[in-house]
């Protein structure tokens, strides 16, 4: 993923503008898909546990931020665990990573959308 930087201008005091990478919105997204019981892992074997060990590379494996002005598109590749209801899990990772996002940078997220990559069969 090619690192851009999303500008937020300044408020109306005036104090100045703020720059998140892109990056950032996609750890931020892999990390709230993670905390979801179901969820094995993103694309990349990475787990919840293993994200504060590894570089940032490997924590935005499996998924894909699109920005346009302050509206986020946000496509996740989830490995989940067997005997859980697909529906069910995506739509509480939708829900987690749309609100994580949203309240942890100020943008609007128009998408999350899911793809099951894999069924790890414990």
């Amino acid at each position: 993923m090619d690192t851009s930087v999303i500008t937020i201008p300044a408020d109306e005091n005036g104090v100045g503008s703020i720059q998140i990478a892109d990056d950032v919105v996609a750890m931020i997204a892999s990390l709230a898909a993670t905390e979801i019981d179901g969820v094995s892992s993103m694309v990349g074997n990475i787990t919840n546990e293993l994200m504060g060990k590894v570089g940032m590379k490997k924590l935005t494996k499996g998924v894909k931020v699109d920005i346009l002005g302050n509206v986020v598109r946000i496509d996740l590749a989830i490995v989940l665990e067997y005997g859980f209801n697909i529906l069910e899990t995506s739509q509480k990772v939708q829900n987690k990573v749309k609100t994580a996002v949203e309240n942890m940078t100020g943008l609007s997220v128009s998408d999350v959308n899911i793809r099951i990559a894999n069924v790890k069969i414990n």
